[in-house]
C-alpha cells in the first residue's frame, strides 16, 4: 500500500478580529496583548444607568476630566494581560518563597540587633495599611475608569498592592508574632508620625476622577514612598546594619515598583501628549499630590532615618520629577 502525504498551506481569511484590526491599522497578525485588550471596553447598549450616580452611564469616559479621542492609546509597555501578568508574578513568587526559605533555615532574622529589629517593624508594619489603601484605589480606577488598556492593568496593580501587604504581613510574623501586626495597626491609627500619611491615604479614597486618582496614588504617593522606604531605609540603612534578611524578604517591592513605573509613566505621557489641557491637568495633579505626599512622608522619613531622612525624601522627590520631565510634564 502506498500512502501519499502532502503538505497543504491554508491561507487564513483574516489574521485577527475586526475590532482589533481597526486599532492596529488593518488586518495584521496581532499580539495576544492586543487581542486581549483592544476593543474589550463596553461602549453601547447599557441596560440602565447606575442608580447611585444616574448622571453617568455604567462605563462613561466623562467621569474623568482627561479627554482622549481613543482611550486605547494608554498602552502598557509591559504588554500585560491576565496570562502574562500571572506568569510574571508566579516567577516572582517562587523567588520570594526561596528567599523566605533561605532566611528562615539560616536563622538570619535572629542575627539582627533588637534595636534594628524594632526600628524595622516600626517603619514597615504600618505600611500594610498604606498598601491596602493603594489596593482599594486601584480597584476604584478599574471600576470607574474607561478603556481596557487603562482599567485592566489597574486591577492587576490593585492585586499587586495586596501582595505587597501580604509580604509585609509575612515579614512581621517572621520577625515577631500576631501582636507585631496589631502594634503596626496601632501606630497607623495613633502615632503622630503616621497621621499625615494616613490622612493622605484616606483622602485619596474619595477622589472621584479615576485619572486623578491614578496620578495621586500610583505616581505621586508611591513614587515617593517606595524609593524612600525600600531604597533609602531598607537597602541603604537596614541592610548595611545587619538586616540583609529584611532586604531579601522585601525584594519584591522595589523590583515591582521599578517595573510598574514603566506602565505609569507611559500612561501619563500618552495622556499628556493628547492636548495642552491634558498636560496642564496632569501637571497640576502631579504637583499637588506630590507636595502632599512629601509633607506626609516627612515625619516618617525622620522617624526611619533621623536627620538624613529629609535628604532621602528630597532625593526621592527629585527622582519623581525626573520621571515627570521625561513624560513631558516639566514643572
Amino acid at each position: 500500500m502506498n500512502i501519499d502525504l502532502q503538505a497543504r498551506e491554508i491561507t487564513p481569511l483574516r489574521h485577527t478580529y475586526s475590532h482589533v484590526a481597526r486599532q492596529i491599522g488593518g488586518d495584521k497578525v496581532a499580539s495576544r496583548y492586543q487581542e486581549a485588550t483592544f476593543g474589550a471596553q463596553p461602549m453601547a447598549n447599557f441596560h440602565y444607568r447606575p442608580t447611585w450616580d444616574p448622571a453617568f452611564e455604567l462605563f462613561d469616559k466623562r467621569r474623568s476630566r482627561i479627554v482622549l479621542a481613543d482611550w486605547y492609546v494608554l498602552k502598557d509597555p509591559r504588554q500585560f494581560y491576565y496570562a502574562t501578568w500571572t506568569m510574571t508574578r508566579a516567577k516572582q513568587q517562587d523567588a520570594m518563597e526561596s528567599n523566605f526559605q533561605f532566611v528562615e533555615q539560616r536563622g538570619m532574622l535572629s542575627l539582627m540587633s533588637d534595636a534594628l529589629r524594632d526600628k524595622t517593624l516600626e517603619i514597615l508594619m504600618p505600611l500594610r495599611h498604606a498598601a491596602w489603601g493603594a489596593n482599594m484605589n486601584n480597584a476604584a480606577i478599574c471600576a470607574y475608569g474607561y478603556g481596557t488598556a487603562f482599567t485592566a492593568p489597574a486591577m492587576f496593580h490593585a492585586m499587586d498592592n495586596l501582595g505587597v501587604a501580604q509580604y509585609l504581613t509575612r515579614l512581621g510574623l517572621a520577625m515577631g508574632d500576631a501582636q507585631t501586626l496589631d502594634d503596626g495597626k496601632q501606630r497607623w491609627m495613633e502615632a503622630p508620625e503616621w497621621q499625615g500619611l494616613r490622612r493622605l491615604v484616606e483622602d485619596t479614597l474619595v477622589i472621584e476622577d479615576p485619572f486623578e486618582l491614578f496620578v495621586a496614588q500610583n505616581l505621586a504617593i508611591d513614587g515617593l514612598l517606595y524609593p524612600l522606604v525600600y531604597g533609602s531605609f531598607v537597602d541603604d540603612h537596614v541592610a548595611l546594619q545587619g538586616g540583609t534578611a529584611v532586604a531579601m524578604l522585601t525584594s519584591f517591592m522595589p523590583e515591582w515598583h521599578a517595573e510598574s513605573a514603566r506602565w505609569i509613566d507611559a500612561v501619563v505621557k500618552a495622556a499628556g501628549a493628547e492636548s495642552g489641557a491634558n498636560r496642564d491637568l496632569l501637571r497640576g495633579w502631579a504637583g499637588q499630590w506630590a507636595d502632599r505626599a512629601q509633607a506626609a512622608l516627612s515625619p516618617v522619613a525622620r522617624l526611619a532615618l533621623g536627620e538624613p531622612g529629609e535628604a532621602a525624601l528630597t532625593e526621592a522627590r527629585e527622582q519623581l520629577q525626573t520621571r515627570l520631565d521625561k513624560a513631558g510634564l516639566k514643572a
